[in-house]
């Protein structure tokens, strides 16, 4: 076997972390993590969230961001230790023999430039290219990552491509300077399960085509499994286990490893619908205001007590346009609501307290939607002031029930949001939608910024809690696994309209509309060959077209 182009040994990762009303001191992120990784061969790092996989992989550039320090054990690459390298090697290093692909391309490419001169500069500025070989480099990879028009397209601005077509323009950008190294830190995880099967596509062959080595990042196996030749499971900074993709996916040693092996192992049976709906949306068309177009056409579901309804569709289907109109942020242009018997005002203003307590929101980032410098009594304890006029005794004695409830527990009735763990801020954020006491709720992709194990929990609770509660869920997700583990009825949405509805079991099964047939085949599944399987069905539908 060659030399490893990037051998870690003993790596040490530490910060200086500051608690209120604390001494400043150190902690460790990442304990002593050793690995190699062949030319031409990809690691993949799989953990929870916190797992020290980003802060490895940007190790291997010798970088530590946000305070983080490498301190101990050596990173190697091309057979010189980088920790020892002075500042003009590493200069030379980064975008040159190592390059980063980060998750977010929107919030990563400078918005007032061209994509073509962000795609290029590296390998310009590290003389690798001529400005013009360089362009033409980058549109011979425009066309081998799949994007339209690459002879043209890199005289866009960021703004004027969608997010699955930025992200393979940052991906360009990485392979642009013929590097040896390519970290990819959870280059699909904002993406839609359509749009991530185009990337993750376009990222394996160019993977292949080139001969680079990579470090893929993910929380997702299922993704991990179809691009890596390797991997490493990590957890809390340590290494939990390693080996080929095979090992990991079909005989995993250890407990961890198993768990995120069979999770979203849910168990949820169908329910019947029982009573009139909670929620009826009648032909609800709708368009932003100031805009010539409607964003929704002709939308119509209907949500019972106690059940689930799931609204599944790509990034700019309409799901969270339809929970706007339905919570009275967007009037509809054409329409009504009907709630609990009666028709709700079209704008939020002219609805009642009545109205805004049975009808509660539960929202993707848990950490925006908390107010940093509440404790968690207080953010739990506020509807159940405002709705019931609770106080005093009466008022810790009920949050105290809904920390049981969420299964934290009085111990987190005096933190702040920045103690609390991603799972944690959700479940509070949960919490304090319950406290309303509403009979429906929205779940507005509650899951997808956590990882698969925290966001396994995070289901199970809300299925347990609507079977005490008798609450109705409308979950808003581009996930199909969640889709498949909580819902009892389905509105797949397309371009604003609702393509297939009914309940689970109709809606996931044949015969498919074309678009719900993409969307069910594009969700990744944790078998070895999936992704090539998928690539070679496509190549033979578009032959037979």
């Amino acid at each position: 076997m060659s030399e490893p182009l990037l051998k870690v040994r003993g790596l040490k990762i530490g910060a200086t972390v500051y608690p209120p009303g604390e001494k400043p001191h150190d902690i460790d992120i990442v304990h002593g993590v050793d690995f190699d990784l062949q030319p031409g061969k990809v690691l993949g790092l799989i953990g929870e969230s916190g797992a020290g996989k980003s802060t490895i992989g940007l190790a291997s550039m010798a970088y530590g961001r946000g305070g983080v320090k490498i301190t101990g054990g050596e990173v190697w690459v091309n057979g010189r230790d980088i920790m020892k390298s002075d500042h003009g090697d590493i200069r030379k290093l980064r975008g040159g023999e190592v390059t980063y692909v980060s998750q977010s391309a929107a919030a990563s490419f400078n918005p007032a430039k061209k994509i073509i001169d962000q795609v290029v500069e590296a390998a310009v500025e590290q003389k690798k290219f001529s400005r013009k070989d360089a362009e033409d480099r980058a549109r011979v990879l425009f066309e081998k990552l799949g994007l339209p028009d690459p002879q043209n397209i890199g005289d866009r601005y960021p703004h004027q491509v969608s997010g699955g077509q930025l992200q393979r323009c940052m991906t360009a950008l990485a392979l642009c300077p013929e590097p040896d190294l390519v970290v990819f830190d959870e280059p699909t995880t904002a993406l839609d399960v359509t749009t991530q099967i185009d990337v993750l596509m376009a990222i394996k062959e160019a993977i292949r085509d080139t001969g680079v080595a990579a470090l893929y990042i993910t929380h997702d196996l299922a993704v991990v499994a179809q691009v890596s030749d390797d991997i490493m499971v990590l957890r809390m900074g340590n290494t939990v286990e390693y080996g080929t993709v095979d090992q990991i996916i079909n005989n995993p040693q250890e407990e961890y490893t198993q768990a995120l092996v069979s999770v979203r192992s849910i168990e949820h049976e169908e329910k019947e619908p029982k009573g009139d709906p909670v929620l009826s949306v009648r032909n609800i068309t709708a368009r932003y205001k100031g805009t010539q177009f409607d964003v929704l056409h002709n939308v119509n579901v209907d949500l019972y007590p106690g059940q689930t309804l799931a609204v599944v569709g790509e990034s700019g289907s309409g799901k969270s346009t339809l929970a706007r109109v339905i919570t009275g942020l967007l009037p509809p242009r054409e329409g009504e609501i009907e709630f609990a018997g009666r028709i709700l005002s079209p704008d939020l203003a002219g609805r009642s307290r009545e109205d805004l307590r049975e009808l509660q929101m539960i929202y993707q980032m848990a950490d925006v939607a908390m107010n940093p410098r509440q404790t968690v009594g207080t953010i739990i304890g506020r509807p159940l002031e405002f709705y019931f006029g609770m106080k005093g005794a009466e008022k810790r004695q009920r949050i105290i029930e809904l920390l049981d409830e969420i299964e934290l527990g009085e111990d987190f009735i005096d933190r702040y949001p920045a103690e609390l763990s991603g799972g944690q801020k959700q479940r509070v954020c949960i919490a304090r939608s319950l406290a309303a006491k509403p009979k429906m709720i929205i779940c507005d992709e509650v899951t997808s910024a956590l990882d698969p194990l925290v966001a396994d929990g995070i289901l199970k609770l809300l299925l347990e809690l609507q079977k005490i509660e008798d609450v109705a869920f409308l979950f808003i997700t581009h996930d199909l696994a969640t889709v498949k583990a909580i819902s009892d009825n389905i509105a797949v949405m397309y371009q604003g309209k609702v393509q297939r509805y009914g309940g689970k079991t109709k809606v996931l099964s044949p015969p498919f509309d074309d678009y719900t047939d993409l969307l069910l085949s594009s969700v990744p599944e944790m078998r070895l060959g999936w992704l090539e399987d998928v690539i070679a069905n496509r190549k033979m539908e578009s032959a037979g077209n």
